[in-house]
């Protein structure tokens, strides 16, 4: 058995899931000075949304900002993503160039995770390769903005992403009613236990995903990502608030795994 994925002393894939805070600024120096304030206040993992950036097609702007912030960071967990509009973020770039700005990222120090859209890449397992052997980790993700697939598709992508080669495997739908969310927690849950050794992320997004964002400890997604202000997806809740409802449901769970234990 792999042992469970742990990064800066935070495990992943055990206990609580670990909450993302997203960074969506657009400028150089409010990026840099929102991801200080977030690693200040102990933040345990931080997204920096690189597609947000108003000068991500230079990457000599994205070699400084992670320069900037590599001493901020030094005890926080910190995931480097472009989010394309494919997907629904905000890059627009073609293969060669978004790859060779996750290579800026991978080799700067200061990026512990690296998202890679693993159905928009040419061959996905040889990037998640060459950029582990950067010494960085990799999220093998696919974001479904329309709605939720059938479970057929649904499986079928699952299973390219856990078979991948990442160290997490991602995915977000858009669920159209309460039976897509259900369907989404149960494909997390069946590959939870096919996979207990590959961390996990699964979200159902909107308004009727909301749940989803909360229930990780249940049905096995390791991370949930909250605002700090703007959100990066429909149906996040803020980082604060979702702190205390997940320490609210762990508490419950526990207490109650302890009455079961006591008859």
């Amino acid at each position: 058995m792999k042992k469970p994925l742990e990064i800066k002393g935070i495990r992943f894939g055990e206990g609580r899931p670990v909450i993302c805070v997203p960074v969506v600024e657009r400028e150089r120096e409010a990026v840099t000075e929102k991801i200080r304030a977030l690693a200040g206040r102990q933040t345990q993992m931080i997204e920096w949304r690189a597609d947000c950036f108003e000068q991500l097609d230079q990457p000599e702007q994205v070699r400084g900002i992670l320069e900037d912030i590599g001493p901020f960071v030094k005890d926080t967990v910190m995931l480097f993503t472009i989010r394309t509009k494919h997907q629904g973020g905000n890059a627009d770039l073609e293969e060669k160039r978004l790859l060779y700005l996750d290579e800026i990222a991978a080799k700067s120090g200061s990026i512990d995770l690296i998202d890679l859209e693993h159905f928009e890449l040419d061959r996905p397992e040889r990037e998640i390769t060459r950029l582990q052997k950067m010494g960085v980790h990799v999220i093998s993700s696919h974001h479904d903005f329309s709605g939720t697939p059938h479970d057929v598709v649904l499986h079928t992508l699952m299973n390219q992403l856990t078979r991948g080669g990442g160290d997490i495997a991602k995915i977000a739908v858009m669920p159209q009613s309460a039976d897509d969310v259900a369907r989404l927690f149960q494909l997390t849950n069946e590959t939870r236990t096919s996979h207990p050794d590959l961390p996990l992320i699964a979200i159902a997004m909107g308004a009727l995903g909301v749940i989803s964002r909360v229930s990780g400890e249940t049905f096995g997604s390791c991370v949930t990502f909250g605002a700090d202000g703007e959100c990066s997806a429909p149906g996040q809740l803020q980082a604060d608030e979702l702190a205390g409802i997940l320490n609210v449901l762990h508490e419950s769970m526990t207490n109650a795994q302890g009455d079961e234990r006591d008859g």
